[in-house]
């Protein structure tokens, strides 16, 4: 039998075209640096490697030949290379005097990686304008927008040579079980996702800052209503304040949600609405699953909070919101969604609520968003397909004779798909288990105090993209007391 052959070559080639056209997006960061006059050569000297790092790649093969084996093989190699030239700003802040806590290779590789993979999760310490340059703090937010609907889906979308083979490329790359050819040509299927990803990116910055100029959110300045987008809409969760969405006014807090809701929305279910299909929207069986399991979670933990024992022990750390029900109902929803949808975004320290509300929340971090959305976890289609086949095998135990298929939007899931949605959800818990096992002995080896369930709530955050766990990590803290070996 002969062996399987890639042309690793190829695959390097084809990332070096997409890093040396991903340094184009160092340039906003060294505008920013330049009109602020701070960190001006971390970001020229970053821009700079990045261009001679992808060029010295593309010049591996000049002119690649795209198969399916070595387009898998771009697609991991192209998340590695972007989240290492990723840590360049961060490493040349500390040497050029500046961020001191991100100039370790480990954590600079860390907040780089949270960034492009949409995870949230920080080590980045004292998040504020007085520590770090507007400019740091920018590509920090750029990362999670770069990669939230997938760098490979963004150069399938802009480069030539990726056209041919772009599909394998998009389902390597897709964070569920694939993306939906809206279009006959793939990469114009890429720039429509693009386009409704960029438009919802926009509308969210206009209605942010617009309530700022209404008197409506003193906070949300240009740069915060600029920033917050970039890391709602690839559900990232990265804020360039402390205290995350807390810092905001009600307003600011409600107009989130929706942006939120949409993020963790199957995109082409809009494209379809732009083109006159709107009832797909609500005929959708994923679409309607998640809206109703955000809807019952935010329910109950808005009654939980409102009567009371949603407050852990001590009710001063978080504000008063026991009798409040829009308090109550805002803070629920925004956190109920900004869990599903693994945006890890706070409105408040849930860090603060009591054991009830905090395993809603850790229940809710293994759920994820819609498949073609930029949510992680496990998602929701894959849940619909597992409880409808457990429902069909306890049909089949009680009428053997009987042929049930799964469905799924009157479609009929194949026992191939099923099988790969079993093994793909198996293998999830699984390393759940082993990491959280992991977790736990790796920070009694130092002596760091952790307990299982803060082990359980940060594996599951970083699995599943969420960020901000509870404990040491929770949503106004970071991971930056976890042992480098834990981060890695």
């Amino acid at each position: 039998m002969s062996r399987l052959r890639v042309d690793w070559r190829a695959s390097l080639g084809l990332v070096g075209t997409v890093v040396k056209y991903l340094s184009a997006t160092l340039l906003v960061p060294l505008v920013v640096a330049l009109s602020y006059g701070a960190d001006v050569p971390t970001f020229a000297a970053a821009f700079a490697i990045t261009v001679g790092i992808g060029v010295a790649l593309e010049h591996v093969d000049p002119d690649p030949d795209l198969g399916a084996r070595e387009g898998f093989l771009m697609v991991a190699l192209t998340w590695l290379t972007v989240a290492l030239v990723g840590t360049m700003p961060y490493l040349l802040a500390g040497f050029f005097g500046g961020e001191s806590t991100l100039a370790h290779p480990v954590n600079a590789l860390f907040e780089s990686m949270s960034g492009f993979t949409t995870t949230g999760a920080t080590v980045m310490g004292d998040i504020s304008l007085d520590r770090h340059s507007h400019a740091l703090l920018l590509w920090r937010q750029l990362t999670q927008w770069l990669g939230g609907m997938g760098i490979v889906v963004l150069a399938v979308a802009i480069l030539p040579e990726l056209s041919v083979g772009g599909a394998q490329l998009m389902d390597a790359e897709a964070p569920g079980p694939g993306i939906e050819k809206l279009t006959p040509r793939i990469a114009e299927t890429a720039r429509v996702l693009w386009l409704a990803y960029l438009g919802f990116t926009l509308v969210e910055m206009g209605l942010l800052y617009g309530l700022h100029l209404a008197g409506l959110a003193p906070n949300m300045d240009l740069f915060n209503a600029v920033s917050h987008p970039l890391t709602t809409m690839p559900t990232g969760g990265f804020s360039p304040e402390a205290r995350s969405i807390e810092a905001f006014s009600a307003a600011v807090q409600w107009v989130i949600i929706p942006f939120m809701i949409a993020a963790g929305t199957n995109f082409a279910l809009f494209w379809h609405a732009l083109n006159g299909e709107p009832e797909r929207l609500v005929r959708d069986t994923e679409f309607r699953s998640y809206t109703g399991i955000i809807g019952v979670l935010t329910a109950v933990v808005a009654g939980l909070l409102f009567v009371g024992t949603g407050i852990g022990s001590d009710p001063a750390a978080v504000p008063p919101i026991v009798g409040e029900f829009e308090d109550a109902a805002r803070h629920a929803a925004f956190q109920v969604v900004s869990i599903v949808t693994t945006t890890g975004y706070a409105s408040m320290d849930f860090n603060a609520w009591s054991a009830p509300a905090k395993y809603l929340l850790l229940f809710a971090m293994f759920i994820g968003g819609s498949a073609g959305s930029t949510g992680g976890a496990i998602k929701i289609v894959r849940w619909v397909v597992v409880l409808k086949s457990l429902r069909r095998e306890l049909f089949t135990t009680v009428h053997p004779a009987a042929v049930s298929p799964v469905r799924l939007g009157g479609r009929v899931v194949g026992e191939r798909a099923i099988r790969g949605i079993y093994a793909f959800t198996l293998l999830y818990l699984v390393f759940f288990s082993v990491a959280t096992i992991l977790i736990v002995a790796d920070a009694w080896r130092i002596g760091y105090e952790v307990t299982a369930f803060e082990a359980m709530s940060a594996v599951a955050a970083t699995l599943g993209n969420v960020g901000p766990a509870f404990g040491t990590a929770g949503p106004m803290n970071s991971y930056l007391q976890f042992p480098r070996t834990s981060k890695l």
